[in-house]
């Protein structure tokens, strides 16, 4: 996957512009890793910003578009193409740093390009 294409979603995940994630849970491929706290669907960086809660120990977890499979609105859930193991090792979600732009998201691109586990 490209590093832009990382970042847009899928045409078949169910994404329509304008619908609101927040409060969504998040499936990964092995099980759920938390609730959907913030969400850009800004073109070229479309992410998801994901509470854990106590699963991580309350840490928030960025994760690009590219990796939403599903969107099921009527049960409020995304699915996501890794596992629980591969984001907890991804890259620490930083709040000051968040919104600096495309630089500070270039590390999620990268780690999140690699072949899956």
């Amino acid at each position: 996957m490209s590093e832009e294409g990382i970042w847009g979603y899928h045409p078949n995940a169910g994404y329509r512009m304008g619908i609101d994630l927040v409060g969504y849970k998040v499936e990964a491929t092995d099980g759920s890793i938390g609730k959907i706290d913030k969400h850009s669907e800004d073109v070229g960086t479309s992410h998801l910003v994901v509470d854990t809660g106590v699963w991580i120990f309350g840490k928030h977890v960025l994760l690009p578009a590219g990796t939403i499979t599903r969107i099921d609105a009527a049960e409020q859930k995304v699915y996501v193409d890794r596992s629980r193991e591969e984001i907890k090792n991804a890259p620490a979600f930083d709040e000051a740093k968040y919104g600096g732009g495309p630089g500070y998201l270039e590390q999620f691109a990268r780690y999140y390009n690699q072949p899956h586990m």
